[in-house]
């Protein structure tokens, strides 16, 4: 049979853009046909290998190889700076940067002739100083050659810095890493591809470097007369020896391109492909027997680390802990949770924390000093280390040796029972796998404090389960304060000492779990729970609802507290029929939607009368009702069943 060729799919471009752009192709084009169709290519090879162009060859690349040396080095701070730290004078600075790139050639020749030539602004000193003359010397040639092409390696290293999630080197730092050893341990790795590529582009420009070179370091045979320099000598007196010449700079150009392509290019890649399932295949159980008899590896903590903290800045705020006590914090999205825990990182301008631990002030210390260790919601592991080396980094940054660093963290791998994917990167395994490195990374660093935020969302609830329970046994022996940030109630219920509800950047409620889940004082945190809260003003008989309507309470509160009613799904009867009785709340409303619940079922029910009411009932009720969506039902609370909390 005849097999077809797909055609492509996508859009076709209009004739009035079309041509253009074929014109402007042919117009690129042409001149490099141009080169490779007048080359002799007979005599090709003797015009490569006269010792004139070897000569200017060898020179070439010794002073484009001097001027990307000097790049990296004085380039790559300044790209860091830029995409890193606001100052005043950025746009200046950054302007200054790109100006060798719209300069003209020869007008930056001069410039560094009068800023370093011997009667420049510096050229005068360095002589007298150092007795070293730039002009006319190979230094010079490679002096403007790193002068027209730094910008180059900048610009690609600063938009590389900017795709990159500070997250990482913030995390990095809060495992005890010092701000250079993040630099090159974590920034520059996961910032290669954009480092090579500006690297490459540096190294060809400078190569190809012409006007600045000779208008500053002139055309000296064997001290600044590269091939460019050569070829242009070559047009007046070899005009086929000069195509040859700008051959071979037109195949080291395209070579340099070519190589820049696909994964050379562009911002890092910090997306990870993420597995099906949490744990694909068959892998080892948790090491259930290292977590119930291996001791916690608590570090130094001495007697303990309670915590001491006021936050000022979003809002007021006090914390006090007694060392081995587990905080969830809770609130709604916006509620101020995760400013709390970087405050307490020292990595917000938003909030500042003064912080004490145990007896040490640390609020002036910087985060890699603050023995505070984090992991973000998305676990930010740093993707071009294994799992272990991930958790052994905070453990290295401490001065610790690499192979007890790297047995402790195979120890804590182990505990939370990802230690058969050691060896694997974090873009090899899943992301509930991933948020266990996290966890054993942060624990294996030995904190006074530990800040977790949402640290099991990603894990299914089997999992959940083994982890929440050697997390708990680690934190029973901890000997500083945890703080974890949670939407689930069962972390919450499980794990803490006490709940911290926020809103807004104030403390709604600071209590035990049990208090908290019997007399919630915030909706969201009541909804949290599942229970139908609504807010209002106290009343003689109950509450009048904010939202419209009343209801009658057994117990109130002071006639014009602002209050909060709570009802429980399962207080909730619902009815097909208007009831009679002894219910002394009674609304008519309309199915909305039915969900299931465990072994029971979520009615959530619209009314006229009062706001959104969830019910929860079993799926015999709902076989006799005959509920669906849209029925229209009657439900009913009794006042005992009310709670009024104050807010």
């Amino acid at each position: 049979m005849r097999r077809l060729r797909r055609r492509a799919t996508g859009p076709r471009a209009p004739i009035a853009l079309a041509i253009p752009a074929l014109l402007a192709i042919a117009f690129l084009l042409l001149p490099l046909l141009g080169i490779i169709t007048r080359t002799s290519w007979s005599d090709l090879g003797s015009h490569l290998t006269s010792p004139e162009t070897t000569q200017a060859l060898k020179l070439s690349l010794i002073v484009s190889a001097w001027a990307l040396g000097l790049s990296l080095v004085l380039g790559v701070p300044l790209a860091w700076l830029l995409a890193r730290v606001d100052f005043p004078g950025k746009a200046f600075v950054r302007s200054l940067v790109l100006l060798p790139m719209v300069l003209p050639p020869t007008v930056g020749g001069v410039a560094l002739l009068l800023a370093f030539g011997r009667r420049g602004l510096l050229g005068s000193w360095l002589e007298d100083t150092f007795g070293l003359t730039l002009p006319f010397h190979t230094s010079g040639a490679v002096l403007a050659a790193t002068f027209v092409a730094m910008p180059f390696l900048i610009i690609s290293l600063e938009g590389a810095l900017g795709g990159l999630r500070p997250r990482y080197e913030e995390t990095a730092a809060s495992l005890g890493a010092s701000p250079v050893r993040v630099f090159f341990t974590v920034t520059l790795p996961m910032v290669a591809p954009g480092l090579a590529a500006g690297a490459a582009l540096t190294w060809a420009r400078a190569l190809g470097e012409f006007g600045a070179t000779i208008t500053f370091a002139g055309n000296l045979p064997g001290t600044t007369q590269t091939l460019p320099l050569q070829v242009y000598l070559l047009l007046q007196d070899s005009p086929e020896a000069a195509t040859s010449v700008s051959l071979l700079l037109l195949v080291i150009a395209m070579v340099v391109l070519i190589a820049l392509r696909g994964r050379w290019t562009g911002t890092p890649n910090t997306a990870r492909p993420r597995a099906l399932a949490d744990d694909p295949g068959p892998a080892p159980k948790m090491d259930t027997h290292a977590a119930s008899d291996v001791p916690p590896d608590t570090g130094d903590t001495g007697a303990g680390w309670p915590l001491h903290a006021t936050v000022t800045g979003f809002n007021d705020l006090t914390l006090d802990a007694d060392a081995g006590t587990t905080i969830a914090v809770v609130g709604p999205n916006g509620a101020g949770k995760t400013t709390l825990l970087r405050a307490l990182l020292g990595l917000t301008p938003r909030a500042h924390a003064e912080l004490r631990l145990g007896d040490t002030d640390v609020t002036a210390l910087p985060p890699h000093r603050r023995g505070v260790a984090w992991v973000p919601q998305d676990g930010a592991l740093f993707p071009h280390m294994s799992a272990s080396a991930n958790t052994a980094y905070g453990l290295r940054a401490r001065g610790v040796p690499r192979a007890e660093a790297r047995r402790s963290a195979q120890t804590w791998l182990d505990r939370l029972g990802v230690g058969h994917l050691a060896h694997r990167r974090p873009g090899q395994i899943s992301g509930g796998q991933a948020q266990r490195v996290a966890l054993a990374r942060a624990l294996a660093a030995r904190p006074r404090l530990l800040l977790l935020d949402e640290p099991l969302a990603a894990l299914d609830q089997t999992t959940r389960a083994h982890v929440r329970h050697t997390l708990r046994r680690h934190l029973d022996g901890f000997g500083g304060v945890c703080l974890i940030v949670t939407h689930d109630p069962v972390e919450a219920v499980a794990l803490a000492d006490r709940v911290l509800v926020l809103d807004d950047g104030r403390t709604l409620q600071d209590a035990p779990p049990a208090e908290v889940t019997r007399n919630p004082r915030s909706p969201w945190v009541a909804r949290m729970l599942g229970r139908n809260a609504w807010p209002g003003t106290a009343t003689d008989t109950g509450i009048r609802l904010t939202d419209g309507g009343l209801l009658v309470a057994a117990d109130t509160l002071p006639p014009g507290t602002d209050s909060l009613a709570i009802i429980a799904p399962e207080a909730v009867s619902v009815h097909r029929d208007k009831p009679t009785g002894s219910p002394r709340n009674v609304w008519s409303g309309t199915v909305r939607e039915i969900t299931t619940s465990g072994s029971r079922l979520r009615v959530l029910i619209t009314s006229d009368q009062v706001p959104d009411l969830v019910a929860e009932i079993t799926p015999q009720a709902l076989a006799e009702l005959g509920l669906a969506e849209g029925s229209s039902v009657w439900t009913s609370v009794k006042a005992t069943e009310a709670t009024v909390v104050a807010l």
